[in-house]
């Protein structure tokens, strides 16, 4: 079912403009070449608007967000409404900083995102409006589990009717949601929360994912997401092969997305529709 989502990125190769913050730009961009899309980085105010206009999509990711890049978010999320391209906002850290927070919250305001991604901290903070963050990573107290998935289940999607966007929380066990349907994802290995951008790639490729299946972003998002996990229990399993460590391990993931295929994800897959 997911698989061919995977295939038209490939088949689309789809253009995608990247505000996104300077600690994973690099990979970022590498995770795109390799899952088959293309990126721009872009996010001086004077271009943004140009730049997401000959794209496909846009992904903001306010990371490493700053007093000059926080108009740029806003320009571009707009001009990308007026286009009707998808738009994709990672709200790194929000929750850890009044700042981050606060410009999160007046994003999901002003401009509408087809996919918001974060982990669970995150996500609680923009639906609730307050909470907090361990810096950039999900609080201890609030990860997903089996004990209390369908309670996640159910703040997703309420929180996806909310804004009329895909709700995508990645952790351990992954959520990827609309209004009616939750793609619970278990696909994955703890290393990847061992380097650094993994959720930055992951946001990356899902826009790339989205703007080449336009007409189904809920699936197409659920199979980022999917394609992510698999490729990192592949690079686990190469990893442990070569007796080798977390920066080989980036290195392997994002050989593992540029040979994924349709086939291998639905062999791999593991998921439930709730």
């Amino acid at each position: 079912m997911l698989g061919k989502y995977t295939d038209n990125v490939r088949l689309k190769t789809p253009l995608i403009h990247n505000i996104t913050n300077y600690v994973t730009v690099n990979d970022v961009a590498n995770i795109l070449l390799a899952c088959g899309g293309s990126p721009i980085m872009a996010d001086d105010q004077d271009e943004v608007e140009e730049i997401t206009s000959i794209c496909g999509g846009l992904c903001i990711n306010i990371g490493t967000l700053n007093h000059n890049t926080i108009p740029s978010m806003f320009k571009a999320g707009k001009k990308a409404n007026s286009l009707n391209h998808p738009a994709l906002l990672d709200p790194v850290g929000a929750g850890a900083s009044a700042l981050r927070t606060q410009t999160a919250l007046d994003l999901i305001k002003d401009v509408h995102f087809s996919v918001i991604r974060g982990n669970i901290s995150e996500i609680k903070v923009l639906a609730n409006g307050t909470g907090g963050a361990k810096g950039v990573d999900a609080d201890v107290a609030d990860p997903v589990t089996d004990k209390n998935i369908e309670q996640a289940v159910a703040f997703a999607k309420a929180f996806a009717e909310k804004i009329n966007s895909v709700i995508a929380i990645s952790g351990a066990i992954d959520i990827v949601c609309d209004s009616k349907r939750a793609f619970v994802i278990k696909n994955g290995h703890p290393v990847m929360s061992r380097i650094t951008g993994s959720g930055c790639m992951l946001s990356a490729m899902t826009t790339a994912y989205i703007t080449a299946n336009p007409d189904n972003i809920l699936e197409a998002a659920a199979s980022s997401f999917v394609a992510m996990g698999v490729c990192g229990e592949l690079a686990q399993e190469k990893l442990a092969k070569n007796n080798a460590g977390n920066s080989t391990f980036r290195n392997y993931l994002i050989d593992a997305v540029f040979n994924l295929d349709g086939e291998t994800l639905e062999r791999r897959a593991k998921y439930e529709i709730y």
